[in-house]
């Protein structure tokens, strides 16, 4: 009994050692880490890290927090970050986000994000590049607000990324509950008055390849870009007007796709002007884009309704053989 609590107490006593080693470790990781960014010119501060969780689990409670990438011109302010991990492998971690605002800014707009409850629960692959293998973030009611008041909120969030089995592949999936755009973009579309003010269904599931697998270069460096795009279902209804979409493209280095999307929209019509309004059509194509969506509708025998796939060649979206407007770039900054 007496060699038993030896043992006992001698491993306890190294579990010990090791648990302040490595929790030290932390704090100089974290040091090095923002020292490094600064010396490429980045904005990269913040508040005091408090590392406890003695004995089973890494909890660091990070003051306010600043970063800016002056390559991609992307800034963001927190409050502050609370991040728990197991002793045994800080790559499965848990990160609680600031009930508070969080301000992300880049060259072409700046917003103010509120999240309740948002949790956000990332596992790293083993090595020294930290490749991701899942990650997922789930919150309350959320919103995102700009200078001329909310743009969008909704009831709930939940978004995952999982690393699939092809090479530099995820599955995607989001979903928002009661979506509801602000009043600056109802504006800006031309919501009628008496449509509803949220969404009935928000979904996404999708599987991108991107060019390289997404790990700790994602900040250091510059993010993965797309390069094969599968889209199993995005669909969006408001009131009377439904969107699905499913989609097979393929991304070349500039962010040009090409491909194929099936279209099923109910109301075509208000989803057009919505398009206009918005400027994702330019005001010159509406007229064609207007004859040949009629005609598909007709097809399709119900004058309100389409089923029909569109085809992005050359840098345009085409029905057939009649271009309807340009392709837009997917580039993640």
């Amino acid at each position: 009994m007496r060699r038993i609590l030896w043992v006992i107490c001698v491993l306890a006593l190294v579990w010990a050692v090791w648990w302040f080693w490595a929790a030290s470790l932390v704090q100089r990781a974290a040091d090095g880490w923002f020292e490094d960014r600064r010396a490429e010119g980045w904005q990269a501060e913040y508040g005091a890290l408090d590392v406890s969780g003695f004995p089973f689990r890494f909890t660091a409670q990070m003051g306010v927090l600043a970063l800016a990438d002056p390559a991609t011109g992307v800034a963001v302010t927190a409050s502050g970050l609370n991040m728990a991990a197991p002793a045994w492998w800080p790559g499965d971690l848990t990160v609680t986000f600031p009930n508070d605002a969080i301000t992300i800014a880049s060259p072409r707009a700046r917003a103010t994000v509120l999240m309740h409850d948002a949790v956000a629960a990332v596992r790293l692959h083993p090595g020294p590049m930290l490749a991701l293998e899942t990650s997922g973030l789930t919150a309350g009611p959320w919103s995102v607000n700009g200078p001329g008041g909310q743009v969008v909120s909704a009831a709930d969030l939940a978004v995952t990324m999982t690393q699939h089995t092809a090479p530099h592949t995820y599955q995607i999936t989001a979903q928002a509950t009661d979506l509801r755009p602000g009043a600056g973009p109802r504006a800006t579309l031309r919501v009628p008055q008496n449509w509803p003010l949220t969404f009935d269904r928000f979904a996404l599931d999708m599987e991108v390849q991107f060019d390289r697998a997404w790990d700790r270069r994602v900040i250091e460096d510059a993010r993965p870009q797309p390069r094969h795009i599968r889209i199993d279902l995005a669909e969006a209804v408001w009131g009377q007007m439904a969107l699905r979409t499913a989609a097979e493209l393929s991304v070349d280095p500039q962010g040009v796709p090409t491909g194929t999307v099936s279209l099923q929209a109910r109301n075509w019509q208000d989803i057009l002007v919505l398009a206009e309004s918005a400027g994702l059509l330019p005001a010159a194509l509406v007229p064609q884009a207007q004859s040949a969506l009629s005609m598909l509708a007709q097809a399709s025998g119900d004058p309100r309704a389409i089923d029909a796939t569109l085809t992005l060649r050359n840098g345009l979206v085409m029905i057939g053989f009649i271009p309807i407007g340009a392709a837009p770039r997917i580039y993640l900054r």
